[in-house]
């Protein structure tokens, strides 16, 4: 039999799912207008949403194939974040989907130049002890691409300052996942800092929390052989 291909092919599905994907921005509160972006990986490059085009009006023939090479098809321009999705895919080939988006916590941290340190564990979510924050430089250059690759390092989100954040993941739903959790973790440290610099867990912690989270949120017949459970279950019965 076949294996199965990693990634899957530009089709009409997938690129409903990138509409889908982008109009939860405004219903989770991570954007305002046509700011922000999304894509997914397909086997001969990826899908990316246009620019400049409300995601309310978006339609299947808007989204723009691109290749590897940052070559696009059709009539219609991409986003110009474009190359930020493209090297993303390019530094990270596990990487599935990509999302960017301004949404207000994250980019008032970024404002600062702040990144969201291990003020809580849930910073491992996006994959390491702590989410960094890009250097700045324009929207839609090489720069800003090579700024968020090494603010991402080994991880998959980034804060890019005086701009926004950037998350990636295996799947579009994952993907929003981790831009939604860091939305949520900069709401918090917000909260934390106004009474003060909050307790920062250490690194043996975060080790620990990061091996954890290798099956956190896994059910059992998602572990890969000879996995299992990071952290105590409870006894099954039946």
């Amino acid at each position: 039999m076949p294996e199965k291909p990693l990634f899957p092919d530009d089709s009409a599905e997938l690129r409903r799912e990138i509409i889908e994907t982008a109009r939860a921005f405004t219903r989770l509160g991570l954007t305002k207008g046509t700011s922000g972006n999304v894509s997914a990986r397909t086997s001969s490059g990826f899908l990316l949403t246009p620019s400049g085009t409300p995601y309310e009006v978006l339609s299947e023939d808007r989204i723009v194939a691109l290749d590897l090479e940052g070559c696009y098809r059709g009539d219609i321009l991409p986003s110009s974040e474009w190359r930020m999705h493209l090297d993303f895919y390019l530094a990270k080939p596990a990487c599935g989907a990509v999302v960017h988006c301004h949404s207000p916590r994250a980019t008032a941290l970024a404002c600062h130049r702040k990144g969201i340190p291990a003020f809580h564990y849930m910073v491992a979510l996006a994959g390491g002890d702590r989410i960094e924050c890009a250097d700045y430089a324009s929207f839609g250059t090489r720069a800003l691409s090579d700024a968020m690759i090494a603010a991402l390092g080994d991880r998959n989100a980034c804060l890019l300052a005086n701009h926004g954040q950037i998350a990636g993941g295996p799947t579009l739903q994952k993907a929003l996942a981790v831009a939604e959790g860091i939305e949520d973790l900069a709401d918090q440290y917000l909260s934390a800092l106004a009474l003060g610099e909050p307790v920062i867990l250490d690194a043996a912690e975060m080790a620990d929390i990061l091996r954890k989270f290798k099956s956190y949120g896994k059910q059992t017949n998602e572990f890969e052989e000879g996995q299992s459970a990071a952290f105590e279950l409870p006894k099954r019965v039946g």
